[in-house]
């Protein structure tokens, strides 16, 4: 395929799969505008914060592995989020949800410091350890709090299909345009993060102030982490899966890279919540669906980076 056909076929591609999501086995007016249509906008928007957040870290950190769900920040959002429902204050675990993300991010930044500086191989550990331990906290809230066992399995598993409240659907519509404003603040740093890739040391010499761009990107990532992960759950391998497909595709500028990323990474997690929906007579967790894709492709990466 052509660079340039990539983002025509996306959009034709998601207008489709995107009007099928809608209306597949009902043409109620009433069902499309107050179940599917905040289903379809929650789904998109986490799609795309997730692929976004993961072409950033691979760029950033220079290594295709990086995630937020490998990092462990997604186990950090999903416990603030889990604590803030749990005390029942479900209007604020989008706020509880990012704390938690943030709280993870600073853990693991700081145990990536090797000598005073950045270590990005320990960040990938790192993010690992944390995120087994926080999933280790969120097994025994479960054991614990087993009447809400139904809210925490929907946050460690996925769950795209959340109930929203009038209340609770205009502030996520407002915190949903706060991230798309987060989005385009990320993306000014595209070129940057093309010249972050060739090395610090470089990124150092041309006049970039290498630690404080990561530090601004992880706070903004995090952000965007908690409010998804405080709706959606836990979505494993979206981050990896589409910043890595779409640069085979369209080439490595991150300017070109992170927009195409933004699309194909909405549009997957709808198609994986379709199937999520209509694959078996019991609705399945979306968190299913993209294992079953990424845990085989995240194999197929590490395989590909020993002979490479």
């Amino acid at each position: 395929m052509k660079k340039n056909a990539l983002l025509p076929v996306l959009i034709v591609f998601g207008v489709l799969l995107g009007f099928f999501y809608l209306t597949a086995g009902s043409a109620d007016s009433n069902i499309i505008l107050n179940v599917r249509l905040p289903r379809l906008i929650l789904t998109l928007f986490t799609g795309v914060s997730l692929a976004g957040i993961g072409s950033v870290y691979q760029m950033m950190l220079n290594n295709p592995l990086a995630e937020p769900y490998i990092l462990g920040i997604s186990s950090g959002a999903a416990l603030g989020a889990v604590l803030a429902g749990l005390a029942g204050m479900f209007l604020l675990m989008p706020l509880f949800g990012f704390a938690g993300a943030m709280l993870t991010m600073l853990v693991v930044w700081t145990l990536a410091q090797k000598k005073g500086q950045f270590d990005k191989t320990r960040l990938l550990l790192s993010g690992i350890i944390a995120g087994m331990f926080i999933s280790a906290i969120i097994s025994l809230v479960m054991y614990l709090f087993q009447k809400d066992t139904m809210l925490i399995l929907g946050t460690l598993m996925g769950n795209l299909g959340h109930i929203f409240t009038l209340a609770e659907y205009r502030f996520f519509l407002a915190l949903a345009g706060a991230g798309t404003v987060i989005l385009y603040i990320i993306y000014r740093d595209s070129l940057t993060l093309d010249v972050m890739s060739s090395g610090d040391l470089y990124a150092g010499s041309v006049g970039i102030n290498v630690h404080a761009i990561r530090r601004r990107l992880f706070v903004l990532s995090s952000l965007l982490t908690g409010i998804a992960v405080s709706y959606a759950g836990i979505i494993g391998f979206v981050g990896l899966i589409i910043p890595h497909i779409v640069r085979l595709l369209a080439g490595t500028s991150q300017r070109r890279v992170f927009p195409l990323s933004l699309l194909a990474g909405g549009i997957f997690l709808l198609g994986c919540d379709f199937l999520a929906m209509h694959l078996t007579p019991l609705e399945l967790p979306v968190g299913v669906i993209t294992a079953f894709i990424g845990c085989p492709f995240f194999v197929w990466l590490m395989l590909r980076r020993k002979t490479s």
